[in-house]
C-alpha cells in the first residue's frame, strides 16, 4: 500500500473562488410594477420587518438583475401563488403574473448579455458512483460502504462536489477499496480465511419467497458474494430467537432451511424446535462446501411446507417479528425465521477458476516470456484507459508498466497485471473525476507552490472554455447512467465526434434508452423524493401490524419502476403528477386493493383516480408520517419543498407537539384534522400552517402506510380545505389539480434539481436564465422528459468549464 501512495505525489487541491454575478445597465422604470410592490408588498417587507430577511422598501423593476437574488426570490413565489401570503390583501392574479413576467424578462436579457456558466471544482466519485464504475470496469459487485465513509448530502444530493470531503482517512480508505477489488476480480490464490456475514432487517417478512430464492422456499436471504479463490467455505446461519431466547417458530416441527448456491442446493438442514436446549445455540452450520471462484448466488430459505391461508385461532400477520413472544403461544401460526447468513473460508484453496471478470482484464494471454511485456502493456493500457475515462498517455502507461514490472518480480504475469490495477484504481486519475485542461492549470500552481515559486494568479473572472469531447463524455454518462462511459461513448468522444450536428442528441437518445439509464430513478428520482427516508419510518406495528421492511421496499421500488418509465418512454413529466398507472407486485397490490395480481414481480396497472402520479404513491406516504400516525405538516412540507421548491420556515422553538392535543378535554378520540385545528390555535403556529395544513390535510384519507381509508379513530376523514391562494381543493385530485394550476413552479423545481443532479454543484440564482429557458424550450416538445435532459446537456452550465 505504501508503494502505492508515491502515484498521489505532486497532487494538490486548491481553494477556489467563484466569479461575481452579472452586472447589467440600467432599464426603464416599470410604473406599474413598481406600484404594485409598493401597495402590496412593502407593508410588509420593509425596513422595519424585513420577514424572511428580505426589504422592498427600495426595490426596483428596473434593477431587478443588480439584485437578482432577491428578485429570484420573489418570482418563486408570485409564480406559486404564495405571495402576498394567506389573509392579505392581493391583486388579481394576472397582475402578480405581469410582475413575475417583468422581472424574469430583465434578469434574463441581462444574463443573456453576460452569461455566467457558474463554476464547481473537480469531483470524486461517492460510493454509488464508485461501486458503479468498478462493475462497469471489472464486472464485480462490491459494497463500497466497508471501504468509504458516507457521502455528504447537500441540496439532498450526494454528488455535490464543493462539500465532498477530502481527508487522508478518505484516501486511505480508497486504497483499501482498491487493494480488496484488485483481490476479488483478479483471484487470489493466497486468500486467508475470512467472514463476511449478510443480516437480516427485523421487520421483514419471511412467509413468501424472497427475489433470487428458489422456487418452493419461503423467507431467508438471497444474495450475490464474490468468492476469492476455489476453495472449501462454511455457511452459518442463525435464527431469530423469541424474549426467552428460545427458538421463535419454535412449537412448528419438520422445519428445514435449505442453502444453495446458484439456485443447486448444496445443504439441507433440518431444524430442531428446542435446538436451544440441546446446543445453546440457535445457529445452524453446513459442513465445508467447495465453492470457485467468482460471483455465485448464495440463498438460505426455508422450504415451504404449505400455501394458502392458515386455518389456526389467529392468522399469521406480514410482520410476524413486531412480537416474538408470540413465538411460543399455541393457536398462532408462527414459523422460524432467518437473522443472518455467515460465509467463512476459503480453506483447501485450489486455484482460481476463469470469472466474468477475469475475462474482462485478461484480454490477451502470453505463450512465451518475450510476449509477457506486449500483453502486460495491452491489458494495462486498456484498463487504464477505461478506467481514467480517456485514453492514457505514454507517461502513464510507463508508471503503471513499473508497478507491474515490480509484480511480476515478486511472482507471475497475473501477480503484475494485479499489481497495475491496483495502482490504477487507487490512482487519483480514477477516484476523481479530473478534466485535464482544470488538473493541468492547478497542477501547475502545486507544482510552483512546491518548488517555492509563486503560483500563476487566477484568469481574471476565471477564464471559461468549452469541455473537450471526452470530458463531455464523462460528465454525460454519469448524469445518465452513474457511472463511467462504455466503449462506444468514449470512442466517439475520441474521434472528436460528439460534438458534431446531431452526434450529442442520438447519444443522448442511446444512453436514456440503456438499462443502465435506470440510475435516473434509483440515484437522481430516489434522492429528488427522498425515497431513502422510506426505510427509517416504521410504522407501529400494533397499530399496523400488516406493514414490514418487505412491503416499504416494494413501495419505493413502485416509485423507481414509475419514474423510470416516464424517463424511458420520454413521457411528459407532468405525467410523474397525472398518470393513471403505476407498477405493483402482489404484496403492493394487496396492500391498495388491486385484484388479480401475484408474485413478486411488478408489472404495470392502472388505478384508481385518488391513486394518480406520485401523490397516491405509498413510499411517499410512508416517508410523510410517523409512527402512529399520518402527518399533515410532514405531508404538507414535502409538497412545498419538493414539488414546488418553496420549503417554509422552520417552526419556532418552544412550540407543543401534536400529541400534546390528541385528546378532547371530554377524553374522546381526535382526528388529527381535529388534532391540528387545535394545534393551530398558538398564534406563533397559525400563519405557517395556513400554508401547509390544507395540502398535507388534503392527502388525509392514506393513512401513514399509504393505504386509503375514509375514517381516522372512527371520526370520517375531512379531506378538503382552502390553498394559500384561495383555490378550494378537495382529497388528492383536488390537491393534483392546485399542483398544475401552478405546473410552471414544478416544472421549474424539477428542471432545478435534475440540473443540480446532472453539474453536480448547487444551482443558484444566476442559474435560473437558463433554467427558465429549458422549460421554456420542453414546453414546445409538450414536455417531454427527454427534451429536459438535452436542454441541459446543451446548456453552457454543463458543457463549459471555468478555470
Amino acid at each position: 500500500m505504501t508503494k502505492l501512495a508515491l502515484i498521489l505525489a505532486g497532487f494538490g487541491f486548491l481553494g477556489l473562488c467563484v466569479s461575481a454575478g452579472p452586472q447589467t445597465p440600467q432599464t426603464a422604470p416599470a410604473n406599474a410594477e413598481n406600484a404594485l410592490i409598493k401597495q402590496y408588498c412593502v407593508t410588509c417587507h420593509n425596513d422595519r420587518t424585513k420577514p424572511g430577511g428580505l426589504s422592498l422598501a427600495s426595490f426596483e423593476v428596473s434593477d431587478a438583475a443588480r439584485h437578482a437574488p432577491e428578485a429570484e426570490k420573489m418570482i418563486r413565489k408570485l409564480r406559486a401563488g404564495m405571495m402576498p401570503p394567506s389573509g392579505a390583501r392581493r391583486p388579481e392574479e394576472p397582475a402578480l403574473l405581469a410582475l413575475a413576467e417583468a422581472l424574469e424578462t430583465r434578469i434574463d436579457q441581462a444574463a443573456a448579455l453576460d452569461p455566467n456558466p457558474g463554476w464547481r471544482p473537480f469531483q470524486r466519485l461517492n460510493r454509488a458512483e464508485y461501486a458503479r464504475a468498478i462493475k462497469a470496469l471489472l464486472a464485480i459487485e462490491v459494497d463500497p460502504d466497508a471501504f468509504l465513509p458516507p457521502d455528504t448530502i447537500s441540496q439532498g444530493y450526494d454528488n455535490v462536489a464543493d462539500v465532498q470531503a477530502f481527508s487522508p482517512a478518505l484516501m486511505e480508505g480508497y486504497l483499501r477499496a482498491a487493494s480488496k477489488v484488485t483481490a476479488l476480480a483478479v483471484g487470489d490464490q493466497d486468500a486467508a480465511a475470512s467472514e463476511a456475514r449478510y443480516r437480516v432487517p427485523k421487520t421483514a417478512s419471511q412467509l413468501q419467497r424472497v427475489d433470487g430464492a428458489p422456487l418452493g422456499t419461503r423467507g431467508g436471504l438471497s444474495v450475490v458474494h464474490t468468492f476469492p479463490a476455489d476453495g472449501d467455505y462454511v455457511f452459518r446461519m442463525e435464527l431469530h430467537g423469541n424474549a426467552d431466547g428460545f427458538l421463535f417458530g419454535g412449537p412448528a416441527s419438520g422445519e428445514q432451511l435449505e442453502l444453495s448456491i446458484d439456485g443447486e442446493r448444496r445443504a439441507l438442514l433440518g431444524i430442531d424446535p428446542r435446538m436451544a436446549e440441546v446446543t445453546t445455540s440457535l445457529s445452524l452450520k453446513t459442513p465445508s462446501i467447495h465453492v470457485i471462484a467468482g460471483a455465485h448466488r448464495v440463498t438460505a430459505a426455508f422450504i415451504q411446507r404449505f400455501e394458502g391461508p392458515v386455518n389456526d385461532l389467529i392468522a399469521p400477520i406480514d410482520r410476524t417479528l413486531a412480537d416474538t413472544q408470540i413465538g411460543v403461544a399455541f393457536g398462532i401460526t408462527t414459523l422460524p425465521h432467518l437473522k443472518d447468513l455467515s460465509i467463512a473460508g476459503p480453506e483447501r484453496v485450489t486455484g482460481v477458476s476463469d470469472t466474468a471478470s477475469r475475462r474482462r482484464i485478461f484480454t490477451c494471454r502470453p505463450t512465451a516470456a518475450g510476449e509477457e511485456a506486449g500483453c502486460a502493456a495491452k491489458i494495462v493500457r486498456e484498463l487504464a484507459s477505461q478506467a481514467f475515462r480517456r485514453p492514457a498517455d505514454d507517461r502513464e502507461l510507463q508508471r503503471l508498466m513499473r508497478f507491474y514490472a515490480d509484480g511480476r518480480n515478486e511472482r507471475d504475469f497475473e501477480s503484475g497485471i494485479a499489481s497495475a490495477l491496483e495502482a490504477i484504481l487507487a490512482s487519483p486519475q480514477f477516484v476523481f473525476r479530473l478534466e485535464p485542461a482544470f488538473a493541468r492549470a492547478e497542477g501547475e500552481r502545486t507544482a510552483a507552490r512546491q518548488a517555492g515559486r509563486r503560483p500563476a494568479p487566477h484568469p481574471p473572472d476565471r477564464l471559461t472554455r468549452s469541455v473537450s469531447d471526452l470530458e463531455l463524455a464523462s460528465r454525460l454518462s454519469f448524469f445518465l447512467w452513474g457511472t463511467s462511459p462504455d466503449r462506444a461513448l468514449l470512442s466517439i468522444a475520441g474521434q472528436g465526434r460528439l460534438t458534431a450536428p446531431g452526434v450529442l442528441e442520438k447519444q443522448v437518445t442511446r444512453l436514456l434508452t440503456d438499462p443502465r439509464a435506470e440510475a435516473l430513478s434509483t440515484r437522481f428520482a430516489a434522492q429528488w423524493l427522498r425515497l431513502h427516508d422510506v426505510e427509517a419510518m416504521l410504522p407501529d406495528a400494533l397499530l399496523y401490524p400488516y406493514y414490514d421492511q418487505t412491503l416499504g421496499q416494494a413501495l419505493v421500488r413502485e416509485t423507481e419502476l414509475f419514474f423510470d418509465s416516464v424517463a424511458r418512454e420520454d413521457r411528459s413529466v407532468l405525467d410523474l403528477l397525472t398518470a393513471d398507472y403505476s407498477f405493483v407486485n402482489e404484496r403492493v397490490a394487496r396492500h391498495y386493493g388491486i385484484p388479480d395480481v401475484a408474485g413478486n414481480a411488478f408489472r404495470r396497472v392502472q388505478v384508481p383516480d385518488y391513486r394518480r402520479g406520485l401523490l397516491g404513491h405509498g413510499s411517499v406516504l410512508v416517508l410523510t408520517s410517523v409512527a402512529d400516525r399520518t402527518s399533515p405538516v410532514m405531508r404538507g412540507k414535502w409538497v412545498m419543498e419538493v414539488l414546488l421548491g418553496s420549503p417554509p420556515p422552520p417552526p419556532p422553538p418552544n412550540v407543543p407537539p401534536l400529541d400534546a392535543t390528541s385528546a378532547a378535554p371530554a377524553g374522546k378520540l381526535l382526528s388529527v384534522r381535529e388534532r391540528m385545528e387545535e394545534h393551530r390555535r398558538n398564534p406563533a403556529c397559525a400563519s405557517c400552517h395556513r400554508v401547509i395544513d390544507p395540502i398535507g390535510l388534503a392527502l388525509e384519507n392514506f393513512d401513514a402506510t399509504g393505504r386509503w381509508r375514509i375514517k381516522d379513530n372512527e371520526v370520517p376523514v375531512d379531506a378538503s380545505g382552502v390553498l394559500y391562494d384561495g383555490m378550494k381543493i378537495e382529497g388528492p385530485a383536488g390537491l393534483r389539480s392546485a399542483l398544475l394550476k401552478h405546473q410552471d413552479v414544478f416544472l421549474l423545481t424539477f428542471t432545478e434539481n435534475l440540473m443540480t443532479y446532472a453539474l453536480g454543484r448547487r444551482v443558484e440564482f444566476y442559474d435560473m436564465p437558463t433554467v427558465r429557458a429549458i422549460v421554456r424550450a420542453a414546453g414546445k416538445r409538450d414536455h417531454r422528459m427527454s427534451a429536459f435532459v438535452l436542454g441541459i446537456v446543451n446548456s453552457a452550465a454543463f458543457r463549459t468549464s471555468r478555470m
